[in-house]
């Protein structure tokens, strides 16, 4: 592992060894379709995270009392193959030493490493995109086949805020999958979709994987592959803050950091949002 800038998330200030969850970013954008630069959002982030404050009121809780470590970044490597492997191997190294992964990204096809590692029970995501073509572009791990690498390690696939894809994919994804739409989450509202997901759900382990653009371009516009008419980033949160504790591992992936730092700075709450839930959860 290495780090690409000075700057470690704010707060990760125990070490490995004391840690119950370990952050990582991984600087890849390899197979972006659309808007390169996605390389560059784990050092964004991790930046953003030192303008929140250390205390979250929801869960009335300090972040800096919870052990977390920033590991760095992995050194990525040119082919999505070899990046996924990467990837997994180090999300094996946090499971055998106990510790939850948290991954920053960099392009969403690292998240099947991830996956294949931890293999939960129930795959969760927020994303524009369906992600389910076989392969795209010369290559299976491409990041538009997310959700078809997926599928090979767990049928049980929850996609939230969808609202690109083929006639097809969508298609296949009603009739295999538990997909709620952008627009189905507008129209019954984001609390009365967790209820349901949650009971299905239960008690079971999940991975969850939040895409950027999954909100709409027009609140976060440093997306790779924007899409307006998306969720709100006070929809994610509520996603975050409903599923963190049945989570083994998550991460937040395709932001493109090259606007404002709008985009970075609701990934860097978002994260915060998960450590904090996923540790009063796990009380």
């Amino acid at each position: 592992m290495q780090s690409f800038s000075n700057t470690l998330f704010a707060d990760a200030e125990s070490e490995y060894s004391d840690a119950s969850y370990g952050i990582f970013g991984v600087p890849f954008d390899g197979t972006t379709s659309f808007k390169a630069g996605c390389r560059d959002a784990p050092a964004a982030i991790r930046q953003a995270s030192y303008n929140i404050e250390t205390y979250n009121p929801y869960y009335d809780m300090e972040l800096p009392d919870i052990p977390f470590h920033d590991m760095g970044d992995i050194y990525a490597e040119c082919l999505p193959d070899l990046v996924v492997a990467q990837v997994e191997d180090v999300v094996l190294d946090l499971m055998k030493d106990g510790k939850i992964p948290i991954m920053i990204g960099g392009e969403h096809s690292i998240t099947i490493g991830a996956v294949r590692a931890l293999s939960p029970t129930w795959y969760v995501v927020c994303d524009a995109h369906l992600d389910m073509q076989d392969e795209y572009r010369g290559s299976p791990f491409n990041h538009d086949c997310v959700t078809a690498r997926v599928s090979e390690i767990t049928q049980n696939i929850i996609i939230l805020g969808a609202r690109s894809g083929a006639r097809d994919e969508f298609a296949t994804a009603r009739e295999k999958y538990h997909l709620y739409t952008a627009d189905d989450i507008k129209e019954r509202g984001i609390r009365s979709v967790l209820y349901e997901i949650t009971a299905m759900i239960g008690d079971a382990a999940l991975y969850l994987s939040i895409d950027a653009d999954s909100i709409d371009c027009c609140l976060t516009p440093g997306l790779g592959t924007p899409e307006p008419f998306g969720l709100t980033p006070g929809d994610v949160r509520d996603v975050v803050r409903a599923l963190s504790k049945n989570a083994v591992g998550f991460d937040y992936v395709e932001v493109l950091p090259n606007e404002a730092g709008q985009t970075a700075m609701v990934a860097a709450h978002i994260i915060r949002e998960f450590i904090a839930g996923h540790a009063c959860g796990s009380k």
